[in-house]
């Protein structure tokens, strides 16, 4: 079970969304087959419907 919040702790030097959605690719390709989202990102550039984008990020490796 792949966990946000484990992504955000094991990766403190993100600095914005994108370098997140790129994290959460590589783990996806990696092998993770679920995804919970347990808190919301904390950066400048994260959007109003980022569940959403994580989410498509996320299962666009089917």
């Amino acid at each position: 079970m792949l966990w946000l919040s484990e992504i955000m702790i094991q990766n403190p030097d993100m600095e914005n969304f994108e370098q997140l959605k790129e994290e959460i690719k590589k783990r996806a390709a990696a092998g993770e087959l679920f995804f919970r989202m347990d808190v919301k990102p904390q950066f400048e550039d994260t959007p109003a419907d980022w569940e959403e984008k994580l989410e498509a990020t996320f299962t666009s490796k089917f």
